[in-house]
């Protein structure tokens, strides 16, 4: 097959499987949104920050991608339990692995969820950052992320105020899933 035609077929596999996450999404144009914002995660780029996503789909500024992540309705549970479905049905395989990684997201302030001084794998040092795992998938057949968490330190789980601020539900425990980006404050 040429390079093309791998490209097309990976660009219709894409989008049928953002047709059969649809439902998960209740507006038109957050599903749009949704497919768009999976095509600039799969793009080469070096650095996959908003401005960067945003450049690579088209977007002039990153508006409309913070929109969708940080405001857009959409259950991120559901949406991940059918893309593990996606995954099982695609590349399952009976020699597949689970892949548990940490990784650090050096910030500068303190309003981001979870942020302290901490030691970060990325960095090899401590500094100030968000730690969160990610579980992967591996088989013959290919790789994909099917989980993340992101790790509140205890001064971040003790505090309901700053919990609050920052958008952590109640009874969030040291690891906690949010249908938002890690990096989101309010």
């Amino acid at each position: 097959m040429t390079a093309l035609g791998e490209a097309d077929r990976w660009a219709n596999a894409l989008e049928d499987l953002v047709e059969q996450l649809a439902p998960r999404f209740r507006r038109v144009e957050v599903r749009q949104r949704a497919l768009s914002y999976l095509r600039g995660l799969l793009a080469p780029l070096e650095r996959k920050n908003g401005w960067h996503l945003a450049e690579a789909t088209g977007d002039r500024t990153p508006d409309a991608l913070h929109d969708f992540l940080g405001r857009a309705r959409w259950d991120a549970a559901a949406v991940r339990d059918d893309l593990q479905a996606y995954v099982s049905e695609h590349l399952g395989d009976a020699d597949g692995v689970l892949v548990l990684d940490e990784t650090g997201f050096l910030k500068k302030g303190t309003r981001s969820v979870g942020v302290k001084r901490q030691y970060s794998g990325t960095a090899g040092r401590t500094e100030n950052c968000q730690v969160a795992v990610f579980l992967g998938y591996a088989s013959r057949h290919g790789r994909a992320l099917i989980d993340r968490a992101l790790y509140l330190p205890e001064e971040w789980a003790a505090d309901a105020g700053r919990r609050r601020l920052a958008g952590v539900p109640e009874g969030a425990g040291v690891c906690w899933c949010a249908a938002r980006s890690p990096s989101r404050t309010r």
